[in-house]
Order: C-alpha cells, then structure tokens, then sequence
C-alpha cells in the first residue's frame, strides 16, 4: 500500500512540474488535481521532508484556502532545496499566496524574481498579469496618490505589448481602462482646482494632459470646454497686463525749496 500511494504521489507532482516547465500559465488549476492524487498523505516535519513533499504540502495547503501555510511550505522549499526541479513551482505559487492575503509589496517581489530566472516561460503573461492585479488592487479614488494607477498601467501595458494575443492581455483590457479613468479623473481634478484658484496657466496643462495622455474615458469633452475657458482668461490677463504696460506714466517734480 505504501509503494502504491508513494507512486501516484510521485505521478501526481510530476504531472504538475512537467506542466510548468513546459509552460503552463494555468499552474493553479493542477492543485485539486494533485489534491486527490495524494490523498491520504501524511509526512514527518518540514525540515525532514523531500523538496517534492514540500511541493505537494505547499500545493495542498494552497487549494484548501490556507495561504499562509503555503507560504511556509513554499518558502522552505526554496531555502532548503534551491536548485531543485520544484524551486520553480515554488517560486510562482509563493506569488499567488501572497496575492491571496493582500501582501502584494511580497507578491509583486516573487513575480518579479519569477519573471526574471525564467523570462522565457509560458507563464510569463500571467506573471505581468498578477504584476499588474497587485497594483490594481491597490488603487484608490481619483482624488488620492495615483503612484499604484500608474504601476498598474504600465504592467497591462506592457503584457499587451508583449503579448498581444495571449488570454491574460484580453483580461487586462478592463483593468486598463479602469487604470486610465483612474489617472484621468485625478489630473481633470486637479485642473479644476487650478481653475477655481484662478491659476489658469497650471489649469490649463492639466486639462491638456487629459486629452493628449489618455483615451476618452469620459473627460475629454469637460476638459476641452475647460480649455477654451482657459485660453479666453488667459489672453484677458495678457490684454490686462498690456494696457498696464502701455499705460503713460507721469513723472512728479521735487517741490523746490522756498525762497528765503
């Protein structure tokens, strides 16, 4: 019975690799699958376990909702077993487990390592793609810092660029316009402001970049009727400080002394 399940377990975590390395984006999916290949599983601790028991711990711990504990599994793997076949495997799902408790700083970090040892790899795209989700996902509203906008911008950005065709590119159309209402809505803002301040000039750049920067999302139209108001006080400021200008001044005599 032992060498049964000491078989399939091997089968199951074989299965899983081979599909990374041959480039499978879709790694996530093999969890359950090697969930009931493994099942009935019980090992010794962490620190006695073979680089694939790890994976599987880490696998399992990951399709049952327990991230953190996949985190563990995941991180151990690395540090114990670097060079390993399933350092791989390893080093995208600690991505994905971050991901899922919202430590994105740590997940953006395990994606970009990822896409850096193995930029050649199928999963590249979902890698970019998740890159981009931890930004997104920390956007706030337009009046806020738009520094996790423009992160996620430039990660959909570039996966489209790269990767025109692939399904995570058509998924990241969405994000994107979301990202550029984001950005948008926040320098439309802030040209409002400027107006209202009778700032006109700075006023004017913003609603400019509104409409050079990014597609129309909905502020194109407000911005180019800011804009015309802009130019129209602005050239009444010119013609104010040119008739001052040309304005003839009178010179005023010292009084001279009295006579004695």
């Amino acid at each position: 019975m032992y060498m049964r399940w000491t078989t399939l377990r091997h089968l199951a975590i074989s299965g899983m690799l081979l599909a990374l390395m041959c480039g499978c984006s879709t790694i996530s999916e093999t969890a359950t699958d090697i969930k009931k290949s493994v099942a009935g599983f019980f090992g010794l601790s962490d620190e006695n376990l073979t680089a694939e028991e790890l994976a599987m711990r880490g696998m399992e711990a990951f399709d049952d909702g327990e991230y953190k504990k996949a985190i563990e599994h995941f991180q151990k793997l690395k540090d114990i077993y670097p060079f390993s076949r399933y350092a791989m495997l390893a080093e995208l799902k600690l991505g994905d487990a971050h991901y899922r408790v919202e430590q994105y700083e740590d997940a953006v970090f395990a994606y970009e390592e990822f896409e850096k040892l193995h930029p050649r790899n199928e999963a590249i795209p979902y890698v970019i793609y998740q890159i981009g989700r931890c930004h997104f996902d920390r956007m706030s509203t337009p009046d806020r810092d738009q520094t996790s906008a423009r992160k996620a911008l430039e990660a959909f950005q570039r996966l489209q660029k790269q990767f025109p065709n692939d399904p995570y590119s058509r998924s990241a159309a969405d994000h994107l316009i979301a990202c550029y209402k984001s950005l948008a809505g926040h320098e439309f803002g802030v040209g409002q402001f400027y107006f209202k301040s009778h700032h006109y000039r700075a006023a004017l750049a913003r609603f400019r970049a509104v409409v050079s920067e990014f597609p129309d999302v909905g502020y194109h139209q407000s911005a180019l009727d800011y804009i015309t108001q802009c130019d129209k006080y602005i050239a009444e400021e010119k013609t104010v400080q040119k008739d001052t200008s040309d304005a003839p001044t009178t010179e005023v005599s010292p009084l001279l002394p009295d006579s004695m």
